[in-house]
């Protein structure tokens, strides 16, 4: 039954024993020649019975019992029967509830992942599972309320990493709290408006194959560095006009062992960058490092294309001058290898809303196409294979940029279409800016 059919026929109901119960209250008084004394004590029983069952009502909410089905009628049996129902509802609503909730709790216990609910401003943990307390060494309930940063108090990098707050940020590399030769991942979710959900993960195996494999190729990398010198300069002791027939033989071998002897310096580059955490802090003045990569590009292009610099920024950033000038170098050449003759390469800073700084390549070359952009940043990865072993790259100088620009904290942004150019920007967040430096600094 509908709730405006009931209300309709228990308000009738109501009316019609209202009526019959006044006018037989009415008669008793007539008969006995007190009209109003009758009336009186009609109104004063109507009173105190409906005052009754109204205390009645309010005692099973102020319980909070559940009322009984009721089965009179009139007003006051349809405002019990409404509660009643509304009762049963809210109870079947809450097992339904507290059943998701024994659902998600049992799940997030079963990950084989450390997971823990923190305060967006305060960094409190609200709650963790239990693989938490393994990989963090947190105990409950004792480590409810505690910060996370002074869970992770010998590696204050994370403090910092939490105040910035992007949503599915990865702290890459961080020691556990009670074992510092485990080594944990912490990635950060957007859980709710006033909480963080952070993932913690053991990646101590990775780590370690990570290391194996840098230490091999830096270990690689340096042995062929001197058989590389040795081959080179016996090269460079044959001319090739004193023997015609070796020359075009002599010329390649002395294009290839330059093209390795560039390749194991990018290894080690990389290498080195890799095992660095973090870079000096240094004023890093940009108006003569772009008329540096103005020189190099000139040099590279040989006249072939146009050179524009526009230093658009009018400030300076903080940061390791030589991995910059690598990274920004490394941007340059390619935007020039890769921009047929009569082109133009051009090198602007800007000023992002939010106070950064972004540095930019852009050129007219061939473009990219889109499936191949996600994949630049890898190591030796090739749109495509022929062109860049013609331009004498190595496949690392992306690697290397993206790996200087994350110890800056910055990020790398490549937008390119094919046949209409491609432009590589570098954005640093406000805290890596500074005022512009005097030259004589």
């Amino acid at each position: 039954m509908r709730l405006s059919l009931l209300l309709q026929l228990a308000w009738r109901q109501s009316a019609i024993r209202l009526t019959v119960y006044f006018a037989a209250a009415l008669a008793v008084g007539l008969a006995l020649g007190k009209p109003w004394w009758a009336l009186g004590i009609a109104v004063a029983v109507l009173a105190a019975r409906g005052y009754w069952r109204l205390y009645r009502v309010l005692r099973f909410l102020d319980w909070r019992r559940q009322l009984r089905t009721v089965d009179g009628q009139g007003l006051w049996a349809a405002l019990e029967t409404l509660i009643h129902r509304r009762q049963t509802e809210n109870r079947q609503r809450s097992r339904r509830l507290v059943g998701l909730l024994r659902a998600y709790r049992q799940a997030a216990t079963a990950m084989p992942d450390g997971a823990l609910v923190v305060g967006r401003r305060s960094g409190d943990l609200v709650w963790f599972n239990k693989a938490a307390r393994g990989l963090v060494g947190l105990r409950y309930p004792q480590s409810l309320g505690k910060r996370l940063a002074d869970v992770f108090a010998d590696s204050p990098r994370v403090a910092t990493w939490l105040a910035a707050g992007r949503p599915d940020d990865v702290f890459a590399d961080v020691p556990a709290p009670d074992d510092p030769g485990r080594r944990l991942s912490l990635r950060l979710i957007d859980y709710s408006p006033t909480q963080w959900l952070v993932v913690v993960r053991d990646v101590t195996r990775l780590t370690r194959l990570e290391q194996v494999r840098r230490d091999f190729v830096a270990n690689v990398s340096h042995e062929l560095r001197t058989p590389l010198t040795v081959v080179h300069g016996y090269l460079d002791l044959i001319e090739p006009e004193a023997h015609p027939e070796l020359a075009p033989m002599v010329l390649e071998m002395r294009r290839q062992s330059e093209r390795m002897a560039r390749l194991v310096e990018d290894l080690l580059t990389l290498s080195r960058l890799e095992a660095q955490d973090e870079l000096p802090e240094e004023p890093v003045p940009l108006a003569p490092l772009l008329d540096s990569l103005r020189g190099e590009a000139e040099a590279l292009s040989r006249g072939r294309h146009t050179i524009v610099i526009d230093d658009g920024a009018g400030a300076d950033l903080l940061g390791s001058a030589k991995d910059l000038h690598s990274a920004f170098s490394n941007l340059v050449a390619n935007a020039v290898r890769y921009t047929p003759t009569g082109g133009t390469v051009t090198i602007h800073t800007t000023r992002d809303d939010d106070g950064g700084l972004q540095l930019a390549v852009a050129d007219t070359g061939p473009g990219i196409p889109a499936e191949h952009l996600p994949r630049l940043t890898e190591r030796f990865y090739r749109v495509s294979t022929s062109r860049s072993r013609e331009s004498g790259g190595t496949g690392l100088g992306l690697a290397i940029v993206k790996h200087v620009l994350g110890l800056h904290g910055a990020r790398l942004e490549i937008a390119s279409e094919a046949g209409r150019g491609s432009v590589f920007s570098c954005h640093f967040g406000r805290g890596r800016v500074v005022g512009r430096v005097a030259s004589g600094e």
